[in-house]
């Protein structure tokens, strides 16, 4: 029987599959069939579907108060900041809804430290191969041109280098008057899952404090335990000016947040910057329950145990395979780059495996498991992948559609 004909802007590309429940890894469609869960709503649902904890807290505070607006006192909203304040080493907090909102809002922090200098045409270092957002300024700063494309003019003010490069940074410094600000991701999720070396980021702190420009980490993906820590710069033991998060916060439940410190915590006054729904009773308590989580069952030392696991045994599997280039991660990101454009494998795995993945950058599987997976889900993600990627089912399915990368 036909679809009816949807109402909906034709903004995604969607698999046909509509799930009606989940619990922990799993999801089920109306079928009833049984779906393993190997990216989280894209790093989302960090702590699985239906957490009980979670479905309480929501329902709870639901039937007491969802929204006064920040005009008021929100004690929840305080509790949040104070509790990521400690974790994160920031000193200040601004709620909104999303990771795209959290990147603007540190952009803007940008643009005024640009102005308290007397920067006439401020600049953010970014990078190559990068995604901070759809938003006109967080587009600008993504270092992606097929999402760019059909928005220009973009909007100026930013400086792009390529990836875990410092050389191109010393040199952009040495060239471009009016830097301000660098923006920079600790594992490129969506550019192909590329992590940045220690030295790198510890690099980019010490030029950021020569040249008083502010470190701006955007944690939207790698946050919240998913690198196996509970932020991804604590790899390289340094301190960012500014950190953005979303996405595993509110582990579904729509929240972001903007931490900073130092001067730039102090950047805003009132009027300066706002949201009407950001940081309301119910968001915020879904948040402390998150960290509550993620305190008592030590979610980030899980994540970085099974993230071991997963890419010990993706790296095992895929040995000597004829087409990947290369299994890469951290924590429970980890990302099996192709030698062609993959794409189909996404609703491949959906019908033959009953796993769901995503691809980035057109030629590698992204993974992203829920932090709460058992070890045997983690063997599980890794035997269905295995098949998925068999030489001879790879070859043969993929040769009418992709063709292989020169």
């Amino acid at each position: 029987m036909p679809h009816p004909p949807s109402h909906l802007m034709q903004a995604y590309a969607r698999q046909p599959v509509s799930f009606v429940r989940g619990r922990g890894a799993r999801l089920w469609d109306a079928q009833g069939i049984e779906y393993l869960d190997a990216i989280a709503g894209v790093a989302v649902t960090n702590l699985g579907h239906a957490h009980p904890e979670i479905a309480a807290a929501i329902a709870e505070q639901a039937g007491l108060l969802l929204h006064t607006s920040n005009m008021f006192g929100i004690a929840w909203q305080e509790r949040l900041g104070e509790r990521l304040c400690s974790l994160s080493g920031m000193q200040r907090a601004f709620f909104c809804n999303s990771g795209a909102e959290a990147n603007e809002t540190a952009l803007k922090l940008a643009r005024l430290h640009g102005n308290r200098k007397q920067v006439a045409q401020p600049q953010v270092l970014v990078m190559e191969n990068s995604f901070h957002g759809r938003t006109l300024a967080t587009l600008a700063a993504t270092g992606n041109p097929a999402v760019q494309r059909g928005f220009e003019p973009l909007m100026p003010g930013f400086l792009r280098v390529p990836y875990d490069n410092m050389a191109a940074v010393r040199q952009a410094a040495e060239q471009t008057p009016g830097i301000v600000a660098v923006l920079v991701e600790p594992v490129q999720g969506e550019g192909g899952v590329r992590v940045a070396s220690t030295d790198y980021l510890r690099e980019l702190r010490t030029l950021c404090d020569q040249f008083d420009w502010l470190l701006m980490i955007d944690e939207v993906q790698t946050g919240m335990g998913r690198t196996g820590t509970w932020f991804g710069y604590q790899h390289a033991g340094v301190m960012p000016d500014v950190i953005t998060l979303a996405k595993g916060l509110g582990n579904g439940f729509p929240i972001g947040a903007c931490l900073a410190r130092g001067p730039a915590a102090e950047l805003f006054s009132p009027g300066r910057h706002g949201s009407t729904f950001g940081g309301n009773p119910l968001a915020c308590r879904v948040g402390c329950t998150v960290l509550d989580i993620m305190e008592s069952d030590a979610i980030p030392a899980r994540a970085a145990t099974l993230g071991r696991r997963l890419l010990a045994g993706l790296q095992d599997a895929l040995s000597g395979h004829p087409n990947v280039i290369a299994v890469r991660g951290l924590g429970l990101m980890a990302g099996i780059e192709l030698d062609r454009g993959c794409g189909e494998l996404v609703g491949r795995a959906l019908n033959e495996q009953q796993l769901l993945i995503t691809v980035t950058r057109e030629t590698t599987i992204r993974l992203l498991p829920p932090l709460v997976c058992s070890e045997a889900q983690i063997d599980d993600i890794v035997a269905r992948v295995a098949r998925l990627l068999s030489p001879t089912q790879l070859n043969h399915r993929t040769t009418s559609s992709c063709t292989p990368l020169q």
